[in-house]
């Protein structure tokens, strides 16, 4: 049976490092211990003024296709996850696919927020596993959310950074190994709670909307501290019954890169021992929809990621939007 594998990753930080010691000054406050000691991120990448979500995803693109051996014209199909787009209107993806000259690649962007990458990848893989036309396919998580911060605000600025993170997934046809199982959820009544809501619709572009900084990323509201531990652990149970392995005994975990006390929570929850969840916060900050294959891709480099095992991907994001995948490698 058709079945789609991941084949190589990539991943793309910003050369602008921002260290904790900026926002002390920024905010003229102590902000680095409370940083240090509540979320461990100790510093994190932002974008140059002149650096966009579609130059990240090329980069990390061209590093997932060089590792896979292939050339952009061999790709059927690109998939891009960001909720801070190259623009509101064409899709970064048409951007992606003609720097990147895959003219033979369709393409099309997911916003489910920061659940936008893992919700590619089961896209992705159904497309391979339905039709054979798609062999080929290139999912990148993008995110350039220094360009919608409010300096000014510090339950935001602080926190959020910019990345990009891709996979190249390909078809196999070899027995247990590729994508296994997924599920999506959403809580829309969560949809006002944060969010960058002025530029749409709903909110056009005003003087009035710019005043309000509804242009840039605001939490409305502070979310249950127990919300994401309790769907991430749920989603991986749900996971686990699908493909027969006990949460303990899956070899890594993925999870959305927000919060490091809540990654340990869910590994908590699941008996599991934290080591299992790699996290990369600590240095790059909270890059969204770019995290989990940015996250992924560190993991490959190190060598902790091997043939045979089994991985699962966790993503959550406002909306509130969730996604998990399991996949054996």
């Amino acid at each position: 049976m058709r079945n789609a594998q991941i084949s190589a990753c990539g991943a793309y930080a910003p050369a602008r490092v921002i260290p904790n010691a900026y926002f002390n000054e920024l905010l003229g406050e102590d902000v680095d211990t409370w940083l240090r000691t509540n979320v461990e991120i100790f510093e994190r990448r932002w974008a140059a003024p002149d650096e966009s979500s579609a130059d990240m995803a090329e980069h990390a693109a061209r590093q997932a296709l060089d590792r896979a051996g292939l050339q952009a014209g061999q790709l059927d199909l690109i998939i891009v996850a960001t909720d801070t787009p190259e623009f509101v209107s064409p899709s970064t993806a048409s951007v992606v696919q003609d720097r990147l000259g895959a003219a033979n690649a369709g393409t099309f962007d997911v916003n489910s927020a920061c659940a936008g990458f893992v919700t590619a990848l089961d896209i992705a893989s159904k497309y391979i596993r339905s039709d054979d036309a798609y062999n080929r396919v290139l999912v990148i998580g993008t995110y350039a959310m220094s360009k919608y911060l409010n300096l000014e605000d510090k339950k935001t600025v602080t926190l959020f950074a910019d990345g990009a993170g891709a996979v190249v997934l390909e078809c196999t046809e070899e027995a247990g190994k590729g994508f296994l199982a997924s599920e999506l959820r959403s809580k829309g009544e969560y949809n006002e709670w944060m969010g960058i809501y002025g530029g749409g619709t709903r909110h056009p572009v005003t003087p009035e909307s710019m005043a309000a900084h509804q242009h840039q990323l605001q939490f409305v509201h502070k979310f249950p501290k127990e919300l994401n531990p309790a769907t991430w652990s749920d989603m991986a149970r749900k996971l686990s019954a699908r493909t027969g392995v006990a949460p303990p005994e899956v070899d890594h975990y993925f999870i959305t890169q927000i919060n490091v006390n809540a990654i340990r929570e869910t590994l908590k929850l699941l008996e599991t021992e934290p080591a299992k969840a790699h996290t990369i916060m600590h240095n790059y900050g909270y890059t969204g929809s770019a995290c989990i294959p940015m996250a992924f891709n560190n993991a490959w480099e190190k060598g902790l990621v091997k043939p045979g095992e089994l991985v699962y991907f966790i993503g959550s994001g406002g909306g509130l939007a969730f996604a998990s995948a399991a996949f054996r490698m």
